[in-house]
């Protein structure tokens, strides 16, 4: 069993350590807030033990929370195979993130980043080793999604997304393999969908309700750009979209108003109970 790495136990997370240990991995989860590690304790507990329910396998809980460490002491990654980062969608903080896992972890970890849009070849410059990284984009709920966007940086080696790909597989994961561009595929085309969305709504066009009924009923969508919205995080979406407006310098990226005053209020999505639905934060249900 190999030692992975997680860093950052929000949603994104909790799902990458979760599957890790699925897949039969030792899992080093660490998290600099106390309060995000014993909430992640609680909902790895509780998707192991609703596995079955929700179309996975049957599985022994207390095995699957003996392999997961949580941790608040980012060291105890220094061993860890490969370390797969999932904080907040900001370079800032990533960037100390990697230089600091840069001088902790060996010199063979390889450094995967889960960004919703940060260029790879961005995240790697800050590191002495950017052949040993490389992107995987995972989505959301981790564990029960069978694709994930793969994505090298300029200088990721052959050897590294190998051995990326190895791990993917491990996990039940197909990769498609896109070019390092900002938001890659998937966020290029999703965040300007729910941003204009979020137009409708902050204009009074139609409620949150009625934009998703029309593309759940007219375009046979299992759900709309806004209830997407809420399972991502609302200020995911935003986080995203402003990376995107950032990078690409073009007004058509231009965050609403709206998903920054959602995000200011503290209305997330289901991780918060209330976004543009409000939920029961037991089950996660509108």
């Amino acid at each position: 069993m190999a030692l992975m790495g997680v860093v950052g136990m929000g949603v994104m997370g909790v799902g990458v350590a979760q599957n890790l240990a699925q897949a039969g991995h030792r899992v080093v989860a660490m998290d600099r807030s106390t309060d995000i590690l014993e909430k992640g304790r609680g909902l790895l507990a509780r998707n192991f033990r609703m596995s079955e329910m929700f179309g996975g396998p049957r599985l022994d809980v207390s095995a699957m929370m003996n392999a997961i460490t949580l941790t608040a002491d980012l060291g105890e990654l220094a061993t860890a195979e490969i370390v797969v980062e999932n904080i907040t969608e900001n370079f800032e903080l990533k960037r100390d993130v990697y230089l600091r896992l840069d001088e902790i972890c060996g010199p063979e970890t390889l450094f995967v980043a889960n960004t919703s849009a940060i260029p790879i070849t961005k995240l790697a410059s800050v590191t002495r080793r950017p052949a040993q990284v490389a992107g995987v984009h995972f989505m959301n709920p981790v564990p029960l999604k069978p694709v994930v966007e793969l994505i090298p940086g300029y200088h990721t080696s052959p050897e590294t997304l190998d051995r990326v790909r190895t791990l993917l597989k491990e996990m039940g994961k197909q990769p498609i393999q896109v070019k390092d561009a900002c938001g890659f595929v998937s966020n290029r085309v999703l965040m300007l969908t729910v941003n204009e969305a979020a137009y409708l709504v902050y204009e009074g066009t139609a409620t949150a309700d009625q934009v998703d009924e029309v593309f759940r009923g007219c375009f046979g969508h299992p759900m709309g750009p806004l209830e997407t919205a809420d399972l991502i995080g609302v200020d995911t979406i935003l986080y995203s979209i402003q990376t995107l407006y950032e990078n690409f310098a073009d007004s058509k990226y231009r965050p609403c108003p709206l998903l920054a005053q959602m995000t200011d209020a503290g209305l997330h999505g289901r991780k918060s109970g209330r976004g543009f639905y409000t939920y029961n934060r037991l089950t996660a249900e509108a």
